[in-house]
């Protein structure tokens, strides 16, 4: 029990795809199991970084997570991710593996884009010095509107017709005709609200006014929230990436362009967090994702830590002069907590005692469970999505201090988000 999204990673070949997938879902040794019920070839587990109520409540000794793990308040949330393949310019018309990519990308709620930011391959990932990592964030912006723009495009005058001669709303209308990409209504809504909100449409929701280019921006406004996404700037340690992330940042800098804005980029070593993941589990070092150092043998000749040779001596020298001193740390789980952030996810604790927050006696586990749910979500919503059986013989909700909760209060992180639901008969 965590969560029922899911992250899409993509990028180009030798962009560093799979070492940045190697560097977030590397961390199954500490879990025994995980809250999904299957998981694909493709498919791999991330985890989300959150503060945990057992150091609030004084329960740290107790918290038990059934899925992910916490240490010292500091929560673990197992997270699904999807490695989407076949990332080339002209997926949308069908190269390399872009029939499969675009059909993969219909399961993601959010997008990580990993892009070389060295410029030392090219648009279809061979080697090269110069290129513009620029292009990458476009053409992956680009393929995916071709996509979408393209099949509604070619049956947009039948739709039209069907819309005017039905009399149904612009929304369902242009749901019926979405919805094969995932979507749901209310993202259509929200897209809808926003071409209203901007004026970006003169005719706004009259779809039978509307031209080609009013139904291509619309597609824009859609894939804004259809398919948030991250670029995580990968190889920030290489020679020419400093110069290339200036261009980019200043780019989308209080400008959302191709899809992205200035506070969705995140700069990335996972080449660098893999190796740092090696050192520890081979006794050289002591370090935790997303510190901005390690310590070494020769930092304190104290801790129980392995000699290293030369070689290993000055390779972490290297990503902690290059990496963690210059940036504060590898990046890849800023990377995972901004794709959380950006859906605007909500950390629930389900609980049977808002006292011993396990079950009815003090030294039971705590705050086993831990369910990510979307803001606006609803105590009932919650307790719908929880077990049909908890929606169907629901009785009442109450959190932290006996404050009773009404079936429509909206959940907020902090205020009401521990929560014992109570059933007909319990």
């Amino acid at each position: 029990m965590s969560s029922s999204f899911v992250i899409a990673c993509v990028g180009k070949p030798s962009a560093g795809k799979s070492s940045f997938l190697n560097a977030v879902t590397d961390a199954t040794a500490k879990v025994g199991n995980f809250p999904f019920t299957t998981i694909e070839p493709n498919q791999g587990v991330a985890y989300y970084p959150l503060d945990c109520p057992c150091v609030k409540h004084g329960v740290t000794s107790r918290c038990k997570p059934r899925h992910g793990w916490c240490t010292n308040g500091r929560r673990f949330v197992p997270v699904r991710m999807l490695d989407v393949a076949g990332l080339v310019p002209g997926a949308s018309e069908g190269r390399g593996l872009g029939n499969k990519f675009l059909d993969d990308l219909r399961h993601a709620d959010v997008l990580i884009h990993v892009v070389d930011a060295s410029g030392t391959t090219d648009d279809n990932g061979r080697e090269t010095k110069g290129y513009d990592p620029i292009n990458d964030i476009q053409w992956l912006r680009g393929e995916i509107d071709a996509w979408v723009f393209g099949n509604l495009e070619r049956r947009w005058p039948g739709i039209v017709r069907r819309h005017v001669a039905t009399k149904a709303p612009a929304v369902d209308t242009l749901h019926a005709q979405l919805g094969g990409y995932g979507t749901t209504r209310d993202i259509v809504q929200r897209a809808m609200d926003t071409v209203v909100r901007t004026s970006l449409i003169a005719s706004k929701d009259e779809l039978a006014q509307w031209t080609l280019d009013d139904l291509h921006v619309f597609v824009g406004v859609f894939l804004d929230h259809r398919f948030p996404t991250i670029v995580a700037l990968n190889k920030i340690d290489m020679p020419d990436s400093g110069k290339n992330i200036a261009s980019i940042v200043k780019r989308y800098h209080a400008n959302v362009r191709d899809g992205v804005s200035e506070e969705n980029i995140v700069l990335t070593s996972a080449l660098a967090e893999c190796f740092l993941r090696r050192m520890v589990k081979q006794n050289y070092i002591h370090y935790t994702t997303g510190d901005d150092d390690f310590v070494s043998k020769d930092d304190d000749t104290n801790m129980q830590l392995k000699e290293m040779d030369e070689k290993t001596r000055r390779r972490l020298g290297n990503i902690r002069d290059l990496v963690l001193f210059r940036y504060g740390s590898t990046g890849v789980q800023d990377v995972i907590v901004r794709a959380v952030q950006v859906l605007g996810f909500v950390p629930v604790f389900p609980v049977k005692s808002v006292t011993s927050f396990g079950a009815s006696n003090g030294e039971s586990p705590a705050f086993q469970d831990c369910v990510l749910v979307r803001s606006g979500t609803t105590v009932r919503e919650f307790a719908r999505k929880l077990h049909n059986r908890l929606d169907v013989g629901y009785a009442g909700a109450e959190t932290v201090g006996g404050i009773q909760l009404a079936e429509d209060d909206i959940i907020v992180a902090g205020k009401n988000n521990i929560i014992k639901i109570t059933t007909i008969g319990a």
